[in-house]
């Protein structure tokens, strides 16, 4: 779905003129799942711009990623007793739901409560496209919470990540030189989850301008399955081919792979509906956030082809 939009003028600091911008560091922001590899580069975006930045996630692994450059904190969205702790001190909060919690409103949402009654002031949810509409998609009772609650808060809505393929997809390509998903010939407007940070930073770091917004968010071409195993093919040196699967064989798949149950359901339903043409709409909110072409599937593979070499 594409919002209505406004777009506000160019930001200029430090020399540099970008519809994004930069800001002095006067906020501390909470990053969950920053150890993940969506929130990973929401951090690095937000360090760039000299952000001050609290983690939620794996502390050795933050450590190993950002030094000293992040304050790290647990969270567990089960456990409200972890909820304070992590956001007090913080103006803003990046949100994200992890894979294995499929039941927002007893996990998310009350961590949103917590979060706004200690002085967090901005919300930035990562959401999924078509999230709006969709109430199977646990994401849909969280942007419902949100609005329910004030306007302070921006919604991203990405399509499916090119960085699936170093997540989801990652065992089949390395173990079976193959991609294996329900999405027969669907094509897609994979986004590269770095676009969708640096847009994530700038909703934190400039809330004013993106304040009550919703932004369906995906890359500048729209890819079968087929297409992209035959540019990952190039990128590594190594054939890798598409295996269409069909919905049962994928739940049972994943299930053999050790998801759980609601995870999977999920997960199979996503690609599932792609067959139907969700994710091949290329939306132009990204281009005119980023004020430059998104990057491209072929950029994510060279950038990164080391993930996939065995």
């Amino acid at each position: 779905m594409r919002e209505p939009l406004e777009f506000p003028g160019v930001v200029r600091v430090r020399g540099h003129a970008s519809g994004l911008g930069y800001t002095r560091p006067m906020k501390r922001v909470l990053v969950t799942g920053a150890s993940g590899n969506v929130g990973r580069e929401v951090v690095r975006a937000l360090l760039a711009r000299g952000a001050a930045v609290r983690a939620a996630g794996s502390e050795l692994s933050l450590r190993r990623m950002f030094g000293s450059e992040v304050q790290a904190v647990p969270l567990d969205f089960r456990d409200p007793r972890t909820f304070e702790a992590a956001v007090v001190g913080c103006s803003e909060l990046f949100l994200l739901r992890p894979p294995a919690i499929s039941n927002t409103a007893q996990t998310l949402n009350p961590f949103i409560d917590v979060a706004r009654a200690r002085g967090v002031g901005h919300v930035v949810f990562l959401s999924v496209a078509g999230a709006g509409q969709n109430k199977i998609v646990p994401h849909h009772a969280v942007e419902v919470h949100l609005a329910l609650r004030g306007a302070d808060w921006t919604v991203l809505r990405p399509g499916f990540f090119a960085q699936n393929l170093e997540a989801a997809y990652l065992q089949d390509i390395r173990e079976d030189d193959r991609l294996y998903v329900p999405a027969g010939r669907a094509r897609v407007a994979f986004v590269d989850v770095r676009d969708v940070a640096e847009v994530a930073a700038s909703a934190l770091l400039e809330p004013s301008v993106h304040v009550g917004r919703a932004y369906t968010l995906t890359g500048a071409e729209a890819l079968t399955f087929e297409a992209v195993a035959e540019l990952l093919s190039n990128a590594i040196g190594r054939s890798i081919r598409y295996v269409p699967a069909t919905a049962l064989g994928y739940l049972w798949h994943l299930h053999r792979r050790g998801l759980p149950v609601a995870q999977a359901l999920v997960q199979t339903l996503l690609h599932v509906g792609l067959r139907f043409g969700q994710a091949e709409d290329i939306d132009p909110t990204l281009e005119s956030l980023l004020d430059r072409t998104p990057r491209t599937m072929r950029d994510y593979l060279y950038d990164l082809r080391a993930t996939w070499v065995h």
